[in-house]
């Protein structure tokens, strides 16, 4: 999730001071993932350092409004007409912790799997029950459902492919061959 184009997007509809970057930004997210001022902040002092903020006018309060830089308009346009795109290597905590478990002399991956599966199936029924009228809470709220949804598919997906090929379950000990340096051939 890029707070760094979402500031600046909020900052391209006009000045605003710190807190209020956070209340703003809080609001059109539905409240779905808070930020701290401080990172904030350090946010702002990044974007200013490579040009596409600046600071503007202090108020009587002591408030720093911090206003765009043409170059941050053109930044977020950039960042709207750009589609994400996702990284090919998978950093998936849980499919690595099962990959592993998998290998492991004496570990229950499949009973590691049933509780993660268990622990998905509770997140998206909170999920579920957390959907509200308002529109920029539930646009992220469904993507995380769908997320999760995906997720109890894949574990229920893996815990039949494990039952159905035990043969491929590995059951590792550590080599005794010394690795030589240098970065492991990647595997796409």
């Amino acid at each position: 999730m890029s707070v760094r184009q979402s500031l600046l997007a909020i900052l391209d509809q006009g000045p605003c001071y710190g807190y209020q970057l956070r209340h703003e930004f809080d609001r059109r997210t539905g409240s779905t993932w808070p930020l701290n001022v401080g990172q904030i902040y350090n946010t702002l002092e990044r974007l200013e350092r490579d040009g596409f903020v600046e600071r503007g006018e202090t108020d009587s309060q002591g408030h720093v409004y911090w206003q765009i830089t043409d170059a941050g308009s053109a930044e977020v346009a950039h960042w709207l007409a750009s589609p994400v795109v996702r990284g090919r290597a998978t950093r998936d905590e849980i499919a690595i912790k099962i990959a592993v478990a998998v290998t492991l002399p004496g570990a229950d991956a499949g009973g590691i799997l049933r509780a993660q599966r268990d622990e998905s199936l509770a997140r998206l029924e909170e999920l579920r029950g957390s959907l509200s009228d308002d529109l920029a809470a539930t646009v992220i709220t469904q993507s995380m459902i769908f997320a999760a949804e995906a997720e109890v598919r894949w574990l229920t997906h893996t815990e039949q492919l494990m039952a159905q090929h035990p043969q491929h379950a590995l059951s590792l000990e550590l080599a005794t061959e010394r690795p030589k340096r240098g970065r492991p051939a990647r595997i796409i």
